[in-house]
């Protein structure tokens, strides 16, 4: 270091002062952004302090201070005042007290399932020890709203959707001053190319026929076409929605959930061995295997586990739709588990929150979760299913017979 480094260090040291290094910090931090301001109304308005020059559009009017927390701690500007017009430096958030990095943490904090009795904390520890209020956290997070919103009431048709995967997902919050569990139903697709995308999400008292139909109408109001398999669960409210809104389109029984429905028929001792016996089914290379092993599945059942059997049988059409699809499909299709994987990071977050205090609050979060999820499917390196693999779906379901699979009629 030469001693005119030497120099210019002793003097930013007087004009800053004594003290640790974190207040060290935070004076340097306030001074910089000080000249940034000053700086930037100078190219605003055209003249420096008591400068004269004929680019000049403005003249300055004395100034407002302003406190904004930082991560360095809390610093005092201020903020120029116009005699005509205002200014508000850009680096700085307007009318708001916490700057844009903060803003950024709180929001990210909160979106990852952080409540909001933690995030003053969290911003305390950030070194703003003014820390923040739950009124100012709650407006800031409302930011959120309007970006969840348009991805809600996006449109659907740049592009066929012949898979569409649904299912909910309970949350608690509180409804008319009750603690109530409230249903969040998610939908998400695999489009013609392979790709997958998030459809949208709503929330309602519980999964009856009402609400699932008009939010699958929803749906297909804003554009969701070129259905051919609904993949889900066999909620009967759902089901009838399905039926109803998309006619013509096949239902696919997710087989995870026959599962459990089976195995909760039979004793203990026997869940692994009917397991494995069902599981065979779904390890055929064609439709008419598949169903020829189901049918024998449900002889060898029928002996011992008479319901298990009879609940089998009568879940035949439904839960071999798949088999009419491409082979290459049969696993993502055959079952809502590329959904549940969504609806297990939806939960994650939303049980650090604990119970929510309205319904705009769990979409927000719930919006949040799933627009990243959007986002994330939307950059993948690798589609879901291939673009050639899905343009086989017309010739592989018009091969298949259908005797035994039949599509959902119009309720």
């Amino acid at each position: 270091m030469t001693r005119d480094d030497d120099a210019r260090v002793a003097d930013l040291l007087a004009r800053l002062g004594g003290g640790d290094g974190r207040e060290l910090f935070r004076r340097l931090l306030e001074t910089s952004m000080q000249e940034l301001i000053d700086t930037e109304l100078t190219a605003a308005i055209g003249a420096g302090p008591h400068e004269r020059t004929e680019s000049r559009s403005n003249h300055r009017n004395g100034s407002r201070a302003r406190l904004l927390s930082t991560p360095a701690g809390d610093i005092e500007l201020r903020i120029p005042k116009l005699r005509t017009g205002s200014f508000f430096p850009s680096l700085l958030e307007p009318r708001r007290r916490v700057d844009k990095a903060l803003w950024a943490v709180i929001m990210t904090a909160y979106v990852t399932g952080t409540s909001t009795r933690k995030v003053d904390d969290l911003v305390k520890a950030l070194g703003c020890e003014s820390g923040v209020s739950k009124s100012t956290v709650s407006r800031i997070c409302a930011g959120i709203d309007d970006e969840v919103a348009a991805f809600r009431a996006r449109q659907l048709s740049h592009i066929a959707m012949p898979y569409v995967y649904l299912d909910a997902v309970y949350i608690k919050a509180r409804n008319n001053h009750r603690i109530v569990s409230r249903a969040v139903v998610v939908a998400t697709a695999v489009t013609a190319d392979g790709n997958r995308e998030v459809l949208g999400l709503d929330i309602g008292d519980s999964e009856d026929e009402v609400f699932w139909t008009s939010f699958l109408r929803t749906l297909r109001d804003r554009g969701l076409g070129g259905v051919r398999l609904v993949i889900s669960d066999a909620h009967a409210g759902l089901k009838a929605a399905i039926a109803r809104v998309f006619a013509g389109a096949s239902w696919q029984r997710c087989k995870v959930h026959l599962m459990r429905n089976l195995i909760g028929t039979v004793p203990s001792a026997s869940k692994e061995m009917v397991a494995a016996t069902v599981r065979t089914i779904f390890a055929q290379p064609d439709a008419e295997a598949t169903r020829a092993q189901l049918h024998e599945v449900v002889g060898i059942l029928a002996p011992r586990f008479a319901k298990s059997a009879e609940l089998l049988e009568a879940a035949e059409a439904d839960v071999t739709a798949y088999a009419a699809f491409p082979r290459g499909h049969w696993r993502k299709i055959a079952s809502t588990n590329p959904l549940e994987r969504v609806n297990k990071e939806i939960k994650r977050r939303s049980n650090v929150v604990g119970i929510f205090p309205d319904d705009a609050s769990v979409i927000r979060l719930v919006g949040a979760v799933l627009l990243e999820q959007h986002d994330d499917w939307a950059v993948a390196e690798r589609r879901y299913l291939s673009e050639e693999s899905m343009a086989l779906i017309d010739t592989d379901t018009k091969e298949v017979t259908t005797t035994n699979h039949t599509t959902l009629p119009a309720a």
